[in-house]
């Protein structure tokens, strides 16, 4: 007897079905034949970190990017920052060097009238019989600093006067007029010694002071002689 197949699509269904058992056959025959639990655990455990393996992959691959991007951010930071940080030392190399031009000048206008109201106060307080031997300063010059040149402050300037009189009394009175004088301060008896000068005896002294600058209202004003032509 002869049949005639008159719905194609019956076969191939057919096919998919014996295909889905023949799947389904396999299946079982793998868990058939895996009966030792210990070679189910090992298989699970391979497969298990073959996905871990995978997935910490992608994760170090993304992490990777991350900070290849994050390295190239800082580079262009870092290029940015050094023509920052060159440009504020050229500055401070700048600031350095008018800080030090103007030290320079204070200190030499500063010191300018030094020693001339020096010299005046001292011969205005000077005694009779009285005379001195020498006016010099006691020790090194200070150099102005940064801070003292923005604060507007002069180191004090130490001065050593050696001289001689013939009345003690005198000295006294000299160092009493030294100490009233409003750029003079600090007057000290440093050294004082009996000798004798052609015959006669005579006080040799040396006297330490300090000459700094007044406060403007203290010091007296002489007014200007008036020329009538």
């Amino acid at each position: 007897m002869i049949e005639v197949n008159l719905l194609p699509g019956g076969r191939s269904q057919k096919r998919g079905a014996g295909v889905g058992l023949s799947l389904a056959a396999v299946l079982d025959v793998v868990r058939r034949a895996i009966t030792d639990p210990w070679l189910a655990v090992a298989i699970g455990g391979i497969l298990l970190g073959g996905v871990s393996t995978g997935s910490m992959a992608l994760v170090q691959q993304r992490s990777a990017a991350r900070l290849a991007e994050l390295i190239e951010q800082t580079r262009a930071d870092s290029t940015r920052y050094a023509d920052v940080v060159n440009q504020i030392r050229s500055a401070e190399a700048r600031r350095d060097s008018v800080l030090g031009q103007m030290s320079v000048i204070a200190a030499v206008d500063g010191e300018r009238f030094v020693w001339a109201h020096v010299l005046d106060e001292v011969s205005r307080a000077l005694p009779t019989y009285t005379w001195l031997r020498s006016i010099a300063p006691a020790g090194a010059a200070t150099a102005l600093s940064a801070e003292q040149l923005a604060a507007g402050e002069m180191p004090t300037l130490a001065i050593r006067v050696i001289g001689v009189t013939v009345n003690i009394q005198a000295l006294t009175q000299f160092m009493k007029q030294l100490e009233d004088s409003p750029f003079l301060s600090n007057v000290t008896l440093a050294v004082s010694a009996v000798a004798t000068v052609e015959g006669k005896e005579v006080t040799e002294f040396t006297l330490d002071l300090s000459y700094e600058r007044p406060d403007p209202a203290l010091v007296p004003t002489v007014p200007l002689p008036l020329t009538v032509r």
